[in-house]
């Protein structure tokens, strides 16, 4: 099963408001499996980046002034993302911004049947505590040290590792290695194809069954001389 764990930058939090998208990155998953392929982009919003988001993730009007157009880049992401379901972490809000940029450009929506959306897992999961991404990954012990500001590969990234974590954690990992096996034996012949050793018989010795012996004596009218053992059922 394919699937696509995304995340995005925005200018601000609504694209009915003027709001832009500036950048998206995508990690690959097959099986829960990241491939390693991936898609990254930056955007250029044709708008101003007002300071509280450039504060979040750290992108300036000025750095993304010689970047693409959404519109240029639209063909290749959407090459990548292909007919997979698409991950992402308050995917409405991904989603929002994802649509209002495809609007803009003239090209069909992304369907809401395709979002998955962690928080709701999260929730269903851990009703009541926090379910942001920072709060997630100390929970399943994900590391973040690396993450100074928001970025969309690099929170695409832990997200992908939490995702893995929301729907079963390393109980997959273990499914992933009888596969691997199975799909080994395949190559180098069945796994249980072995050479059995021979059984390994245990024989008393003399002063076991000189012992054996002597404890039997000192019983008294034991039953299997008495003829008195009742047959099975009875």
């Amino acid at each position: 099963m394919r699937e696509i764990i995304f995340d995005t930058e925005t200018t601000g939090l609504d694209p009915l408001k003027g709001d832009r998208l500036v950048e998206i990155g995508c990690i690959e998953m097959v099986n829960r499996v990241a491939t390693g392929r991936t898609y990254h982009a930056y955007f250029n919003p044709q708008r101003s980046m007002p300071m509280e988001a450039e504060r979040v993730h750290g992108l300036s009007e000025k750095f993304l002034s010689d970047k693409p157009l959404f519109a240029h880049g639209v063909e290749e992401m959407l090459a990548f993302l292909g007919d997979s379901a698409l991950v992402a972490h308050n995917a409405r809000f991904d989603f929002g911004f994802l649509n209002a940029e495809l609007r803009l450009c003239n090209r069909a929506e992304i369907s809401l049947d395709r979002m998955v959306d962690t928080v709701a897992i999260a929730r269903n999961l851990h009703p009541g505590a926090k379910h942001s991404l920072d709060a997630l990954c100390s929970r399943y012990g994900i590391d973040r040290s690396h993450r100074v500001k928001h970025g969309a590969l690099l929170d695409a990234e832990l997200l992908a590792q939490l995702y893995v974590e929301l729907t079963g954690g390393r109980q997959i990992g273990l499914t992933l290695v009888e596969t691997a096996m199975m799909e080994t034996s395949v190559a180098t012949g069945p796994i249980l194809d072995r050479i059995a050793r021979p059984v390994r018989v245990f024989t008393p010795s003399a002063e076991e069954i000189t012992r054996h012996q002597a404890f039997i004596a000192t019983l008294s009218d034991p039953l299997w001389l008495s003829g008195q053992i009742e047959p099975a059922g009875g």
